[in-house]
């Protein structure tokens, strides 16, 4: 019989999972809810809870479910290092674990296939399940019904995630659903650790988002060429066109982001990060492979590359993460809970939207090692995505019976953009692209926007890739007020001197009068406005302490609208005023 596991083996816990210790045992449940932001410590939680309960005798066994193979593996070592023993290898045919174990991993899969294997596994042994990122259960009605089904009768459940809300009804099985004054159910946590929180207290990295614009051109089957500029206000389907050409890796837009995100991790690993590490997130697996040869020719390394669970992703991820490569490709995302410390420049070259996936991917790059590390991300200057990189510090929750918002981009929009269609019994594109060229629009931290735009190459932009590698998150606000400040001084110079050189000099010539100030466009107008509001976000900021992501959510639940970045002209006047009373 396997022995039972040391407390001692176990590091001392962080302030938010003693404190949600104490509560569970002072207070034990059937069930469990904790969120916690990524890279916050959710396994050793988890871990020093079932060692805590197999210890006292409340359970002699332990389940952990998680998304992926490699997550199965990675648990498994976990667990190992403080004297838990979890059969990674364990299949649906197997039926028990071997007396060597305490218990098993398992994916959501897996359950879904024979739910009536582990609910006898379950109702064998007093079992402690473990119900890691519990929002996929809730990912398809076989997975769902399959774990109520082979785990409703467990002496404990532990639900674990970092973002618990989904884009859609499901109900997440296990999950307590409290109906608000509105009539709308929402998810309940017994333990919530944000990121703010993890900010907080040293335990993740600020993270700087990199946006970048350009020109686009494209030709669709019909056979017409359009041309957008990246982060324009435009249709819905535009924006998933204008997208989608910026992210071709023939275009010049991901040679020139990848280029700048390659000089970010070079700063990085120069100031303090020697072992820094980069991922690109692409859509698909010819994307990614096609990126990786873009890194290789821009670096002269050779990327690692993962798509999905195809054979031999989990050595190559646990490879890349012990080694000092620079450049990692994965289909969309290394999935959620993989660890690799030393990731801290990522490029979301991806076309998925939602602000789960959103939150997930961010997560990879936040894992803190040592004070002053932060992260960089670089991203298309898509208003839905600069909203998401904006609210970076909003906590939610699963909500059903929600009316879905037309947030101006859908998954399910893209992927019909990037369709093909058969025509003639050939099949032809939908899209073709022409050209894309990158440059970057602005750079957003803490809920603020930095920067008045920058090509790619120039010092302009090299002036914020060159930001230095170790930076806490009060010096990172400091020194891009600074940048913003001798740009806009920059631009003030030269717009002095070529009106002295034109000679006008801002005053009458004889004979002539003043020509008056050309007509302000929108754009413009809403980039003034922006500016504007950021600045009054930052003195109250420095006044209350408050975070800027917390203040721009507030003035959102007084004035309404969607986030800056997509919100109208009317609606940045509202909160500029409203934020002046606060």
């Amino acid at each position: 019989m396997v022995a039972k596991p040391s407390l001692e083996a176990f590091p001392p816990l962080r302030s938010w999972q003693r404190k949600a210790m104490v509560g569970y045992l002072r207070r034990p449940a059937e069930d469990y809810m904790a969120v916690a932001t990524p890279g916050a410590g959710k396994t050793t939680f988890a871990l020093r809870l079932a060692a805590e309960l197999l210890v006292a005798g409340t359970v002699d066994a332990v389940t952990v479910v998680a998304p992926t193979e490699h997550l199965k593996t990675q648990w498994a070592q976990a667990a190992a290092r403080v004297g838990i023993q979890l059969d990674a290898a364990f299949r649906n045919a197997d039926l028990h674990s071997s007396a060597d174990f305490h218990g098993a991993v398992v994916t959501y899969a897996q359950v879904g296939m024979a739910p009536q294997v582990h609910r006898r596994r379950t109702m064998t042994r007093r079992t402690f399940v473990i119900l890691d990122e519990i929002h996929h259960a809730g990912d398809s009605r076989t997975w769902g019904d399959g774990v109520k089904a082979a785990f409703e009768n467990a002496t404990r459940r532990l639900m674990l995630t970092g973002t618990p809300f989904r884009s859609d009804d499901n109900p997440i099985p296990f999950v307590t659903y409290e109906r608000g004054g509105d009539g709308l159910q929402r998810s309940r946590a017994d333990s919530v650790y944000g990121y703010a929180d993890a900010l907080r207290d040293g335990v993740v990295r600020p993270v700087i988002f990199l946006a970048y614009s350009g020109e686009t051109r494209w030709r669709t089957s019909a056979g017409d060429e359009l041309a957008a500029r990246l982060g324009e206000p435009m249709t819905q389907d535009l924006v998933a066109q204008a997208w989608r050409t910026a992210l071709d890796p023939t275009g010049d837009w991901m040679v020139q982001v990848l280029r700048a995100a390659d000089a970010r991790l070079q700063v990085k690993r120069a100031g303090g990060m020697p072992d820094a590490g980069g991922l690109v997130i692409a859509t698909d697996q010819q994307n990614a492979r096609s990126y990786a040869k873009l890194i290789e020719r821009v670096t002269g390394e050779k990327a690692v590359v993962v798509l999905s669970d195809d054979a031999g992703a989990s050595d190559r991820i646990a490879a890349f993460a012990a080694s000092d490569q620079r450049w990692m490709v994965a289909v969309r995302m290394v999935s959620e809970g993989v660890d690799i410390p030393r990731l801290s420049v990522g490029v979301y070259a991806t076309s998925a939207s939602t602000p789960l996936y959103f939150a997930q991917a961010i997560g990879r790059f936040v894992r803190a090692r040592r004070p002053g590390e932060t992260a960089s991300v670089f991203l298309p200057s898509v208003p839905h995505l600069l909203g998401l990189a904006s609210e970076m510090e909003a906590e939610r929750n699963h909500v059903l019976g929600a009316p879905k918002e037309d947030d101006g981009l859908d998954d399910a929009l893209l992927e019909r953009a990037q369709q093909t269609e058969d025509a003639s019994g050939e099949l032809t594109k939908r899209h073709e692209m022409l050209s894309a060229t990158a440059e970057l629009d602005q750079v957003i931290f803490d809920g603020a926007s930095f920067g008045t735009g920058a090509l790619a190459g120039t010092p302009e932009e090299e002036e914020y890739l060159g930001l230095p590698g170790l930076l806490t998150a009060d010096q990172v606000a400091t020194l891009l007020n600074k940048r913003q400040a001798d740009q806009l001084a920059a631009q003030k110079r030269r717009s002095t001197s070529n009106a002295s050189a034109d000679g006008s000099g801002g005053a009458r010539v004889a004979g002539m009068t003043a020509a008056p100030p050309g007509p302000v466009s929108a754009g413009e107008r809403r980039v003034v406005l922006r500016r504007q509001l950021n600045a009054l976000v930052a003195a109250h900021h420095h006044r209350t302490g408050q975070p800027h992501g917390k203040i721009h959510a507030e003035l959102r639940r007084i004035c309404g609208g969607p986030p800056s970045a997509q919100a109208t002209i009317e609606q940045l006047e509202e909160r500029i005023a409203t934020c002046q009373t606060l």
